[in-house]
């Protein structure tokens, strides 16, 4: 404790095993971490914590607010477990305008910013920033399609007899007046709507007295657009332009955040989150929490709208000021138009945490029928569910999903690419390599002390009484008696709702049509077949997309681009001749040769490797 620096700064608690259990901040770190030492003056859920440490590091800051960033950081990437923790690992999808062509495209994007462009948002959904694109469109007539649609067209597509683009790929509008509605969609994306409508009124008129009707027709269309697109309610104040509206309501120790995303003056959607904390954290500390981690990897708005007072108000500000790289203001309404925006989402909310706290209940309700079913001492807590998926035995896959109290935990989810050689359609040697490698795994991991948590208490198969004995077999063979077996096979007419049950000390038996556990062992294996599918899918898709360009020595990914460009396909350059292969932009002699001699290896040539 002598050697505690008394800098503000970060500490993380650590077990045996070297997992952090606790991560906090501190404006003196000494005095901070003395106060964990007063054992008396802790709550039990300290002491419980302190008991479990083994060790603890610490990393000192400047200042108290790079603390909390730091902090922020730190729990959304450890996730210890006596700490608030935020499970957001979606990205969320942007707006954008690009500006490295001379007809800007407007798109939808997610993930890095690698191309030059003006970007807005973020939304809360696909389908919201789905919804602003098709605004726009109809507003201001911008393009969608990709550069290599627009490069290659001869006439104009159908968003161009729809009215939601000017086709300046074959020519319909100059580069000039492209600019102008980009011009026009930038100042609207920026909150400058009603500068955009008088430009329009205005070229409108002209249009008008210049006896132009089509055009004006065409103007006043593009207005009435923009007219629905600005419409102002509750959800849509006109006294905010960028800010971010955030509501934490708490019910039976468990809290849900909402977040409205206002940019430009306009809702870019809205998102529900369930922060994982103790039942004792009180809502304006799960608040504070949520707050911090959720602006760790995305720009924070000018203005944060918040239906509770944090403890560290001022300093929360601060760390989002630092972030931001310019100032960030976080206000409580009381009264106007924007308490009334927060009153919606704190209804919002309330309504979220009600209809999850149902789902839970019935959920429980259901592995409570699960349990007696099947005989077993409690309801699971954990039910991993397999299936197969592959065509004639190409491209096989097994998945693994997983469903629990809280529903389906999508991020447990697991994909097996069958390594092994395997007969085409063999589904018992397919499920066999997938249970073997994913019990031999947690195997290993619970010898290295992974979470119990992580251990099934029920696997549920696809199939009959065959899949079953293949999967006891594995488990016979890992040594693995604390799994509960479960197949579940359509009846001879696979008729969903006649399906057999088959498991260990039990005879094959059917519930009645109607059942609810029945429905909801239905719902799991179904789940599993379509999480299946839609991986055996993109792993055939991309298998696909692969070339035989890929095997020749020297064809990188822009060569091979060029080649397809210039004779169509794979095919058409195996069917060319040298000349012809020399004659490709892109391609100089020795690549030309190199390409001609891999597809001919019986012609003999000087001069290629």
């Amino acid at each position: 404790m002598a050697t505690m620096p008394a800098n503000p700064g970060v500490y993380r608690m650590l077990d045996h095993k070297g997992d952090a259990l606790y991560v906090g901040k501190a404006r003196s770190l000494k005095r901070r971490v003395l106060s964990y030492t007063q054992i008396g003056r802790l709550p039990e859920r300290l002491r419980r914590m302190v008991s479990e440490t083994a060790a603890m590091e610490v990393i000192t800051t400047h200042t108290e607010a790079e603390a909390l960033l730091l902090e922020a950081n730190l729990i959304k990437r450890l996730k210890p477990r006596f700490n608030i923790v935020l499970r957001d690992d979606k990205s969320y999808p942007w707006l954008m305008l690009t500006e490295d062509h001379p007809y800007p495209q407007i798109a939808k994007h997610r993930g890095a910013r690698t191309r030059k462009g003006s970007y807005y948002g973020p939304f809360a959904s696909a389908w919201a920033v789905n919804q602003t694109v098709t605004a726009m469109q109809r507003v201001f007539l911008l393009r969608s399609c990709a550069d290599t649609v627009f490069a290659n067209r001869t006439r104009p597509c159908l968003l161009y007899q729809i009215k939601r683009c000017s086709a300046p790929c074959v020519g319909r509008i100059d580069a000039a007046e492209y600019g102008k509605l980009v011009n026009q969609a930038k100042a609207f994306l920026a909150g400058k709507s009603g500068i955009v409508q008088q430009e329009l009124a205005s070229e409108m008129e002209h249009a008008a007295e210049a006896l132009e009707f089509e055009r004006a027709a065409a103007i006043r269309d593009r207005i009435r657009g923009l007219t629905f697109v600005q419409g102002n309610d509750v959800v849509n104040p006109a006294s905010l332009e960028d800010a971010d509206v955030i509501a934490a309501w708490q019910i039976a120790g468990q809290t849900c955040v909402q977040v409205f995303f206002v940019r430009g003056g306009r809702n870019n959607g809205n998102r529900a989150f369930f922060p994982t904390h103790t039942r004792a954290e009180e809502t304006p500390e799960v608040l504070s929490a949520f707050i911090a981690q959720f602006y760790d990897d995305k720009p924070p708005p000018t203005l944060l709208l918040i239906n509770r007072e944090l403890p560290e108000q001022d300093l929360v500000a601060e760390a989002l000021t630092l972030k931001a790289g310019r100032k960030v203001e976080i206000h409580v309404p009381k009264r106007g138009e924007k308490h009334d925006v927060i009153l919606h989402a704190e209804i919002n909310a309330r309504e979220a945490l009600e209809r999850k706290l149902a789902e839970t209940a019935g959920q429980a309700k259901l592995l409570d029928g699960v349990a007696k079913l099947f005989g077993m001492d409690a309801p699971p807590e954990r039910i991993e569910v397999y299936d197969n998926s592959h065509i004639m035995g190409t491209n096989p896959y097994g998945v693994m999903i997983v469903s629990g109290p809280e529903g389906f935990n999508k991020a447990a989810y697991r994909k097996f690419g069958i390594r092994g050689a395997i007969a085409p359609g063999d589904d018992f040697a397919m499920m066999k390599e997938v249970l073997t490698r994913r019990f031999s795994r947690g195997l290993k991991e619970q010898a290295d002390g992974a979470p119990a948590s992580d251990w099934p208490d029920v696997v549920l198969i696809d199939g009959g009484a065959g899949q079953l004995s293949a999967a006891r077999s594995v488990m016979d063979e890992l040594g693995v008696s604390d799994v509960k077996l479960v197949a579940i096979a359509k009846g001879p007419d696979r008729d969903a709702g006649r399906e057999w049950l088959h498991t260990d000390g039990m005879e094959p038996f059917q519930l009645p049509p109607r059942d609810p556990v029945l429905y909801f062992l239905q719902r799991i294996r179904d789940e599993a077949h379509r999480f299946a599918i839609t991986t055996h899918r993109a792993g055939r898709s991309k298998a696909i997309r692969q070339s035989e360009l890929d095997e020749v020595q020297g064809i990188g990914a822009a060569r091979k681009r060029a080649l397809l460009n210039h004779f169509g396909s794979a095919r058409g350059v195996k069917m060319a001749g040298l000349g012809d292969l020399e004659s490709a932009p892109g391609i100089n002699k020795e690549i030309a040769r190199r390409v001609y001699a891999h597809f001919h290896p019986g012609v003999r040539m000087e001069g290629v490797g």
